[in-house]
C-alpha cells in the first residue's frame, strides 16, 4: 500500500503525497526529525500508511545506505521474539545448531522499524528499554556485548499513552519511544486525497495488469467520496485493483452502498467491542449481495468473536501466548493456528 506521488515532487516524499493539510504537516515533520535520529512512534489505525511513513522517515535520513528491517511485533509468539530481535548463539536452546544474528544486528547502521509496537510483550519490554539506552545487547546463550548504532521507529494502533496508565506498557520504555509523534489520520478525515490516491492506484495497477484502457466512472469516485473507508487507504488500494482486473463496477457499487446502509458513516468504531460489532455488519452487508457462501459467512463472523476473546485473554495475561492457550482450553499450537488464520483472513 502506499500514499500517491505527485509528479511535480522529487525525492522519497513523493510517496507520501497528499493536499490534505495532515499529509502537508507529516511531510513537514519528516524534513525536521529525518537526520536527527530521535525515535518515532508513528500513530494510525490499520491501513492508513504507517510503514510508507516509516520507510519516507529511512528514505530522507542519513541512514538510506544502511538496511531498512521491519518486526511484525504482533504476528511473532512472545517466546520467539526476543530471539527474532537479539538473535541466539549456538545450543542457546534445543533446536540452537548454530549462532544466528537477530534483527538488531541485521539492522546496525540502518533503521528497525517496529511495527505494531503496542503488542510487544511486557517480559521484552525491559531487554528494549535496555537497548535503547545502551545501544547493545547480548544474543541469547551469550555473554559478549554486541554493540550496534541503530535508529528505533515504531508504529501502533493502540493508545500508548492509555495502555501506560493501565500498567500494560511500562512508562519508562514509552518516553524513551515517544520521543517524536507523527499521527495518520483515517482516509474519512482526509477525504480530499481520494481522487489523487485513486488516479494513483488506477496508473499502478493498469500498467501492471496490462488494461490501459481502463477508466474510473465518475460515478464511482462521487460514491468513493461519500464512503467510511474503514478499511483505509489499503481498502481503496484493493477496490481499485479488483476494479481493473475484474471491471465489475456495479458489483462494487451495490457493495459500497450495502455497507453505507449497515453502518452510519459519521460514526467510526471507538472501542473494540464496537469495531468487532462493526465488522460483523460488514459481513452481513456482504451477504446480502448473494455472493457469499453461508458456510463462509458463518466462518467469518465465527472467527471474528473468537479473535475478539483471543485478544481479551491475551490482555489478561499480558501478551502470555501459554497462559492464554491454558486459560482457552486449547494447545498453544492450536492458539498460534489460529491467531495465523485471523491474519490470514484479514481480521
Amino acid at each position: 500500500m502506499a500514499f500517491i506521488s505527485q509528479e511535480n515532487q522529487e525525492g522519497p516524499l513523493k510517496n507520501i503525497v497528499g493536499q490534505s493539510a495532515a499529509i502537508r504537516r507529516i511531510k513537514d515533520l519528516i524534513l525536521q526529525v529525518a537526520d536527527t535520529d530521535l525515535s518515532v512512534v508513528i500513530y494510525g489505525e490499520s491501513g492508513v500508511g504507517k510503514e510508507v511513513v516509516a520507510r519516507t522517515l529511512y528514505a530522507c535520513s542519513h541512514r538510506a545506505r544502511g538496511p531498512f528491517v521491519k518486526v511484525n511485533c504482533a504476528a511473532i509468539p512472545g517466546d520467539l521474539l526476543e530471539s527474532e530481535l537479539f538473535g541466539y548463539e549456538r545450543g542457546a536452546f534445543t533446536g540452537a545448531e548454530r549462532a544466528k544474528p537477530g534483527k538488531f544486528e541485521l539492522a546496525n547502521g540502518g533503521v528497525i522499524f517496529l511495527d505494531e509496537i503496542g503488542d510487544l510483550p511486557h517480559s521484552l519490554q525491559s531487554k528494549l528499554l535496555q537497548v535503547l539506552q545502551d545501544q547493545e545487547f547480548c544474543r541469547l546463550g551469550g555473554q559478549r556485548e554486541i554493540k550496534v548504532d541503530v535508529w528505533v521507529i515504531s508504529a501502533t494502533n493502540h493508545d500508548l499513552e492509555k495502555e501506560v496508565e493501565e500498567g500494560k506498557f511500562r512508562q519508562d520504555l514509552y518516553y524513551r519511544l515517544n520521543v517524536i509523534k507523527v499521527h495518520v489520520p483515517p482516509l474519512r478525515e482526509r477525504k480530499e486525497d481520494i481522487p489523487l490516491l485513486c488516479d494513483y492506484f488506477v496508473k499502478l495497477y493498469r500498467n501492471k495488469y496490462n488494461v490501459p484502457d481502463f477508466e474510473l466512472p465518475r460515478y464511482l469516485l462521487d460514491l468513493f467520496m461519500q464512503y467510511h473507508w474503514p478499511g483505509n487507504v489499503r481498502e481503496l488500494e484493493n477496490y481499485i485493483k479488483r476494479l481493473v482486473v475484474l471491471g465489475d463496477f456495479e458489483e462494487v457499487e451495490r457493495e459500497i452502498r450495502s455497507f453505507q446502509r449497515a453502518l452510519k458513516p459519521q460514526t467510526p468504531p471507538v472501542t473494540v467491542e464496537d469495531e468487532t460489532a462493526h465488522k460483523i455488519a460488514l459481513e452481513l452487508a456482504r451477504a446480502e449481495q448473494g455472493q457469499v457462501a453461508l458456510k463462509e459467512v458463518k466462518k467469518r463472523v465465527v472467527a471474528l468473536v473468537e479473535k475478539r476473546i483471543i485478544d481479551i485473554v491475551l490482555r489478561q495475561t499480558e501478551g502470555n501466548k501459554r497462559q492464554a492457550a491454558n486459560l482457552l482450553g486449547i494447545s498453544y499450537k492450536a492458539l498460534l493456528y489460529k491467531i495465523r488464520e485471523f491474519e490470514e483472513m484479514g481480521l
